[in-house]
């Protein structure tokens, strides 16, 4: 195949924009990433390229017309919905109307949105249950690469993309308006599992409105619970969550955000948090594995069962981020799960990301953000420490793409698998920061000391095959959640006897407890610098995040030397 200069055009540089750019470099393309700033650089840019196409694979501002109209060079956009599925809020609809088949359309920009003559689709079965990010970093990104692929083979072939004809059969998509808070909207009085399928639709952004305890609260993160009682009332609290009485049954919600005043910003944080000061006399629900191994709440962020000789550790942080009371449990979890006489401990990530390491929305909200990172660094620390001194075989399995810190944790264990299609960023250096997890003794254990600071100072993501390559990942399993977890317990209790992993299993015998130990002081050291003396910008760039400020530009390291603006 041909190899082609494509820009990627995209709001952010998110989990889906990466995979693309992974996958098509790794297919032999020359791919350059430009971040939508404003219509009028976007456009310049684009048109001094020399870019052969344009590909969108999360826009959400309008395409420039001066592209659009450039019919030399096409821009096609990845829409998250099926054929003749138009609109903003094309995945949030799918959700809350109960869809059984979904998919995903490449189309090419024109004036009017998502109404473009159409390149490629791909179907899925949608499945039961799901959160819009779940939808959207599984099936919803497997079609959408397949779509991309597929456009990349047509172009050039003299393929023409078929115009949108809604008087076609199998054109079942419709224009859907932008979903409101009015759309969103519920009581609690009715059964939590209509409640769920209404926050789940509004998963990430934007959340759903609604009154609680007194106040008005942006909902996120629901999780079903049996118990009973009074709608709308808070009835229990468990680590960071609240239990609030609906219809018929109940819900845990994991985060909350409050509804800002008047030129106010307010961010989603822990609702045990957001709630502090207004949970007295809510009775307080504690479990964990320590005290309750075979627990069967449904609401368990850490949970442990056993296969065999296979001890399962999961742990399912709300966006993969990790604060200083997440570590210290997921500390005590991993003490408990190491004294268990098994010869393997799993330790995989939930739903979701994986790990993305330190909590940045809960040190932005701390007095002192400064010292709550320095906190949190240290219970992150501590977390991979006991992976690291583990008896047992140690395996990570990556569930969900990973970042930071949440990389260098999956490194702690011994033996890493990972679900094919994951992205990781094993760099630290774009939010000002060193970087701690005993990165500096098992990342250069992993891929040696020069590939090491090649990584952390390149700042770009790795596929899963690329990290297999370099020698960060092990093994990697099924693309399907579901396939991977079955693939994983049955992948970590082999690893025992597989000479594959021989070497590994002959580490353990070698731990060097002093170097480790020198690595983790030298690198708090320096992150004491970056998190409390703000040496490289740290809390501002903290605060950028949490409050989702746009870029004001491409990072140099992502365009290619061929898009250079001349």
């Amino acid at each position: 195949m041909q190899s082609l200069k494509i820009i990627l055009l995209s709001s952010a540089f998110n989990g889906l924009t990466q995979r693309a750019w992974l996958e098509l470099r790794q297919s032999g393309h020359q791919v350059s990433v430009q971040l939508f700033t404003n219509e009028q650089e976007v456009g310049a840019n684009i048109q001094q390229s020399g870019a052969d196409l344009v590909i969108c694979p999360f826009l959400k501002d309008r395409v420039p017309e001066t592209l659009w109209r450039d019919a030399s060079r096409p821009v096609v956009i990845i829409h998250p919905g099926i054929v003749g599925d138009r609109g903003a809020s094309a995945l949030d609809w799918a959700i809350t109307l109960r869809e059984k088949r979904w998919g995903v359309t490449a189309l090419q920009a024109v004036e009017e949105m998502d109404a473009g003559p159409i390149w490629s689709s791909c179907e899925f079965d949608m499945p039961a249950e799901t959160r819009k990010s779940e939808l959207y970093n599984g099936p919803v990104s497997d079609a959408a690469m397949y779509c991309i692929r597929d456009v990349v083979e047509k172009f050039g072939t003299g393929f023409e993309p078929a115009p949108l004809d809604y008087g076609q059969v199998h054109v079942r998509g419709r224009l859907q308006p932008n979903m409101k808070q009015s759309d969103r909207a519920f009581l609690w009085q009715q059964p939590a599992v209509e409640i769920k399928r209404r926050i789940d639709a509004a998963d990430g952004q934007p959340g759903v409105l609604t009154q609680l305890a007194g106040g008005d609260y942006y909902v996120y993160d629901a999780h079903l619970d049996h118990r009973a009682g009074q709608p709308g009332k808070l009835l229990a609290v468990h680590d960071d969550a609240v239990l609030v009485g609906a219809g018929e049954h109940s819900l845990w919600l994991g985060a909350l955000r409050r509804k800002p005043e008047a030129g106010e910003e307010t961010f989603k944080r822990p609702a045990r948090h957001v709630l502090a000061g207004l949970l007295d006399g809510v009775p307080r629900l504690d479990w964990s594995i320590n005290t309750h191994p075979h627990c069967e709440e449904s609401y368990q962020p850490i949970r442990y069962r056993e296969y065999g000789r296979v001890g399962e550790l999961t742990f399912e942080f709300y966006n993969g981020a990790m604060s200083t009371e997440q570590c210290q449990r997921l500390s005590e979890a991993l003490r408990w799960a190491k004294a268990q006489d098994t010869s393997v401990l799993l330790v995989r990530g939930g739903r979701g990301s994986f790990s993305n390491g330190v909590h940045l929305n809960v040190i932005q909200a701390a007095p002192e953000p400064g010292l709550e990172a320095w906190a949190n660094i240290q219970a992150i620390d501590d977390v991979c420490q006991e992976m690291l001194t583990a008896r047992q075989l140690v395996v990570s399995g990556l569930t969900g793409n990973a970042g930071a810190g949440g990389v260098m944790l999956a490194l702690a264990a011994d033996l890493v698998f990972a679900r094919g299609g994951v992205v990781l960023n094993p760099h630290y250096k774009t939010m000002g920061l060193y970087g701690s997890e005993y990165w500096t003794y098992s990342l250069p254990r992993a891929v040696g000391e020069e590939q090491a600071r090649l990584l952390t100072d390149a700042c770009l993501p790795l596929s899963a095959r690329e990290a297999w390559r370099l020698g960060m990942v092990h093994d990697i399993g099924p693309h399907d959640p579901h396939d991977f977890g079955v693939w994983l317990r049955q992948a970590a209790g082999l690893a025992l006897n597989d000479d594959r992993f021989r070497p590994q299993r002959a580490r353990k015998a070698e731990l060097d407890l002093e170097r480790m130990e020198r690595c983790r002081q030298t690198e708090l050291l320096e992150m004491r610098q970056d998190m409390v003396e703000n040496r490289g910008q740290f809390l501002e760039k903290c605060r950028n995040f949490v409050f989702k400020r746009k870029a004001c530009g491409t990072p140099q390291r992502l365009v290619a030397d061929w898009a250079q603006t001349r």
